[in-house]
C-alpha cells in the first residue's frame, strides 16, 4: 500500500472522517551551503521523498496528532500552546504561528507518515512544518499565501523546536517545481527557477550515517568568525552588512586587520556565492560537466577552507574522483555527517553503489546508505 493510501486507512480508521490530504517534500541543496545565514544564494530544490499528512475539523478545541512513524498519538488544546519534546512541537509551532498571525483555528486531527530519512539532512521536519501550514491553511479556508506559509514554518522552527535556522529548507520544500532548482537570495527571498535537465544523469545521496557532536559549536563559531570578518571589513568599507555585501577586492584590503582563520572562513563564503551564480548560468546552458566541476570546488572549499567537514564525508568525496561516471561531488548540509550529493550517469548506479558501498564499509566499518532521488513539486493538496 502506498504511503498516501495508508495515511487515507490509518485516518478514517482512527477519526472516522474522511481527510484531507496534504504532500510535503524534501530536499537538497545542489550548491551554496553556508551562504544563507551570510545573507547569500543558495541552489536547493524539492525532492521525491515526503511526509503525507491528513486532515480533518474534529468540532472541538483539542487537536488530537497521529505519526504513523513512530506510532504515536499527541493532543493538545489551542488555548494552551507550549513547547514539549519531540515531534509534536512541528505541529504546535505552526498551529502557534497562525494563532499568532490573527488565523481562526479549531480543533483538527492529523494523521502523518513520511519516507524522508530522519537525520540525513534532507529537512524533515521543514516538510513537516510546511506540511500542517497548508493543510490547516486548506481545511479552515484562510487562503495565506505560500511565502507567508514559508515564514510561519521558520519561525515554529525558531520558537518551538529551538533551531535558530535560516529560511532555505521551508522556501525549498514549498516552492519547489518538478526538475527545477531555485536560485534563492536569502537576503530580500527574491528567486528565479532553472531547469534540471540531468539527461543521462542522475542525482544519488550517500549518507554517512554519522553525526560528530562539535557540528553544533562549530556552527556557531562560523558565524561568529563570519561577522568578525564584516566588522573588519566595515571600517574601510561602512556600507557593508554582511558577507554579501563583501567583494573580493574589499577582503583583500582588509585582511591585515583579520585572523588569518576569519580571513578563510570569509574567502569561502564569497567564493561559494559565486559558485551558485555560475552553477546556475551551467544549468541555463545545459552545462552538466561544468556543474560537477563547481560541485568538487564547493567541497574543497568547506572541507579546506570553512573546515566543515569530516573523514567520512570526505572519504566518500575523494573516492568518485577518480570515476569517469561520476561528474561531481560534494558534502550537503552542515557538516560534520550528513550526505554527500552526486552527479553521476545512470547506466553506472548499480554500479557505483556496489563499490563505494564497500569501500566504506571496509574504510570505518559502517553501512552505507543511499538514495537516487528526483527534483519535484513543493508542498501542495493531493487526492487518492
Amino acid at each position: 500500500m502506498s504511503l498516501i493510501n495508508q495515511i487515507h486507512t490509518v485516518f478514517t480508521k482512527k477519526f472516522g472522517s474522511q481527510p484531507l490530504l496534504v504532500r510535503s517534500p524534501g530536499r537538497i541543496n545542489l550548491i551554496g551551503e553556508h551562504t544563507d545565514y551570510n545573507e547569500g544564494f543558495v541552489l536547493p530544490a524539492a525532492i521525491d521523498k515526503y511526509i503525507y499528512l491528513g486532515f480533518a475539523k474534529n468540532a472541538t478545541g483539542t487537536c488530537r496528532v497521529y505519526s504513523l512513524d513512530f506510532e504515536e498519538e499527541e493532543t493538545f488544546s489551542l488555548n494552551e500552546l507550549k513547547p514539549r519534546r519531540g515531534w509534536i512541537n512541528f505541529v504546535m509551532g505552526v498551529a502557534a504561528q497562525l494563532l499568532q498571525a490573527g488565523h481562526k483555528l479549531e480543533g483538527f486531527d492529523c494523521v502523518f507518515g513520511g519516507d524522508i530519512p530522519i537525520g540525513a539532512g534532507l529537512s524533515s521536519s521543514a516538510a513537516l512544518e510546511n506540511g500542517v501550514g497548508l493543510g490547516l491553511s486548506e481545511l479552515f479556508e484562510l487562503h495565506i499565501e505560500k511565502s507567508d506559509l514559508v515564514r510561519y514554518s521558520q519561525q515554529a522552527e525558531h520558537a518551538f523546536a529551538g533551531v535558530n535556522c535560516g529560511i532555505m529548507d521551508m522556501f525549498a520544500s514549498m516552492m519547489g517545481k518538478k526538475d527545477q532548482v531555485i536560485r534563492l537570495d536569502c537576503r530580500s527571498l527574491e528567486h528565479f527557477y532553472f531547469p534540471l535537465e540531468l539527461g543521462d544523469f542522475q542525482l544519488l545521496l550517500c549518507n554517512t550515517k554519522v553525526a560528530h557532536t562539535l557540528a553544533e559549536s562549530a556552527y556557531n563559531k562560523r558565524r561568529e568568525e563570519c561577522q568578525e570578518g564584516v566588522n573588519r571589513v566595515k571600517q574601510q568599507f561602512p556600507e557593508v552588512n554582511s558577507l554579501r555585501d563583501v567583494t573580493p577586492q574589499m577582503l583583500e584590503k582588509a585582511k591585515g586587520e583579520m585572523a588569518p582563520l576569519v580571513y578563510q572562513r570569509c574567502a569561502y563564503v564569497i567564493w561559494e556565492n559565486e559558485r551558485v551564480i555560475t552553477t546556475s548560468n551551467a544549468l541555463a546552458h545545459d552545462d552538466l560537466e561544468a556543474v560537477g566541476h563547481l560541485l568538487y570546488g564547493s567541497h574543497k572549499g568547506l572541507s579546506e577552507a570553512y573546515e566543515v567537514s569530516c573523514p567520512e564525508l570526505d572519504f566518500l568525496v575523494d573516492y568518485t574522483r577518480n570515476l569517469s561516471y561520476v561528474l561531481g561531488a560534494r558534502m550537503m548540509g552542515g557538516g560534520f555527517g550528513g550526505c554527500t550529493l552526486n552527479l553521476l550517469k545512470k547506466s553506472a548506479t548499480k554500479e557505483f553503489i556496489a563499490s563505494i558501498t564497500g569501500a566504506y564499509l571496509e574504510k570505518f566499518g559502517l553501512q552505507l546508505e543511499t538514495y537516487e532521488v528526483n527534483v519535484a513539486e513543493g508542498t501542495e493538496i493531493v487526492e487518492l
